[in-house]
């Protein structure tokens, strides 16, 4: 194991330690510890969201994305995480107007039951495979700078989040994340620094030339255009967001917190994006099937700057696993154990929140087990909430009346073709199916269509009641 990058993980935790316990003691109760007693300010909120958002894709794939294919990179993450926050601000008040429910809790209220116990599962479902998907990434990265081995190396970066997730919650996070943001922009911008003193775009551009596309945003368009749409479909309705902002401290601080946070995380994912056309001249083999800034870290040992951008991507990776892991437990903790919102001191209910997070956590380890490719394993999970969740969600914002019937076909449609492509990508083919990003269009238009033959249904049910027939 390098004992310098050991010491490096050492330090990151103590000052996580610091950071995050250092204050105001620990979390009372569940509101505490899962909306952090809806006292978040706009800055708190932006930081929260950008460092929930900045994961292992954000760093090890996109700069790899950018190197290979160039400009067009963008769409892989930064386009659709922009997009996602503009459409989520203008959405914070009716997402304020039912503050303290959890998705599940408005699904449930809106389509009855059944429909919300279907979102608890869907969204336990897309928060363990989001978080693996950070696992998946931490295995072979600390494995190839510490030689821990990936199973280990997997287990230490689980271990890390949730720790500090279990002992304070939300609460914890917020802080937590203020750091990692600021740890995140510092690495980037050390890394295209010291990137920009050793390499030119003149050289890019003379590197790139013999391959068509390069400074074109809207090559492969077809795959990307994908990609994004899979991405900010998802990330609309993610449950992550939509936690930030009912718990920030007014719709003002949200509102702040969502707009601020689209416009950091453009420059982020511009800044990201340069990061790996600089790569192209210095690695134009494109990292002999190594991630680039994994390359690079181990290529600087020694000095402080493998060491910052060492932390900075473990600082990605952590942010987004433990924000899925926090989120997840959320769910889980309110509604499928059927425990309410208390800002009590600790308790029962708080332990149990705990020990979810901690199930989440071994549930994510189980599934990175079994996937290795850090985009795909995002995608699928980002599949989960685009083709389930997406138009069920956003109606459930808005209908006046209850619809059982479409908000059951839809999340059932959806979430059946979801389930069918991610067990294929596992290995277990049960119907045959394009893979992930093709499959997406197919398992949206399942979701919408459930949905919408569900109102219909609703729709002749009402009228031949009004006219006096029998119920459908």
């Amino acid at each position: 194991m390098n004992a310098g990058f050991a010491l490096a993980i050492a330090a990151y935790v103590a000052v996580l330690g610091a950071a995050g316990f250092g204050f105001r003691g620990r979390a009372g109760g569940l509101d505490s510890f899962f909306l952090a007693s809806r006292r978040l300010g706009a800055a708190r909120v932006a930081f929260s969201l950008c460092a929930s958002w900045i994961g292992a894709a954000s760093l090890l794939v996109s700069t790899d994305e950018a190197c290979r294919d160039g400009v067009s990179a963008i769409w892989i993450v930064g386009v659709p995480a922009v997009a996602a926050l503009v459409a989520l601000t203008a959405l914070v008040r009716p997402i304020r107007a039912v503050s303290g429910l959890t998705l599940s809790e408005i699904m449930r209220d809106r389509y009855g039951r059944a429909a919300g116990a279907l979102t608890t599962a869907l969204i336990v479902w897309y928060m363990t495979v989001l978080a693996a998907s950070q696992m998946v990434a931490a295995g072979p990265f600390l494995d190839a700078i510490l030689g821990t081995g990936p199973v280990q190396s997997l287990a230490l970066a689980a271990g890390i989040a949730a720790a500090y997730s279990v002992a304070g919650g939300l609460r914890v996070l917020a802080r937590v994340h203020a750091l990692q943001f600021a740890l995140l922009v510092a690495g980037v911008t050390g890394l295209s620094g010291s990137l920009a003193s050793r390499t030119s775009w003149a050289a890019v551009r003379a590197a790139a030339a013999g391959t068509g596309g390069y400074f074109d945003v809207f090559a492969g368009a077809e795959r990307n255009l994908l990609i994004a749409l899979s991405f900010l479909l998802a990330w609309t309705v993610s449950p992550i967001a939509w936690q930030r902002i009912q718990a920030a401290k007014s719709e003002a601080s949200a509102r702040g917190g969502t707009a601020a946070a689209a416009v950091l995380l453009g420059f982020f994912y511009a800044g990201i994006v340069a990061v790996g056309m600089l790569f192209l001249p210095l690695f134009p083999d494109g990292g002999s099937g190594v991630p680039l800034v994994t390359r690079y870290v181990s290529l600087e040992t020694g000095s402080w700057l493998g060491g910052l951008v060492f932390v900075t991507v473990l600082a990605a990776i952590l942010s987004t696993m433990d924000a899925a892991l926090n989120t997840g437990a959320f769910t889980l903790t309110k509604d499928l154990l059927g425990l309410k919102g208390s800002d009590g001191p600790g308790g029962r209910p708080l332990g149990l929140a705990r020990g979810t997070t901690v199930l989440l956590a071994l549930a994510a380890f189980a599934v990175a087990a079994r996937l290795g490719d850090i985009l795909k394993t995002l995608g699928l999970a980002s599949a989960i909430m685009a083709e389930g969740l997406l138009l069920p969600g956003l109606a459930a914002l808005f209908l006046k009346r209850r619809a059982p019937l479409a908000g059951l076909l839809g999340l059932g449609f959806g979430a059946a073709h979801a389930a069918v492509a991610f067990l294929g990508e596992t290995g277990l083919r049960l119907l045959p199916a394009p893979p992930w990003p093709r499959s997406l269009l197919a398992g949206i238009a399942l979701g919408a269509a459930g949905f919408l033959a569900g109102l219909g249904l609703e729709r002749l049910r009402q009228a031949r009641s009004r006219f006096g027939g029998p119920p459908a």
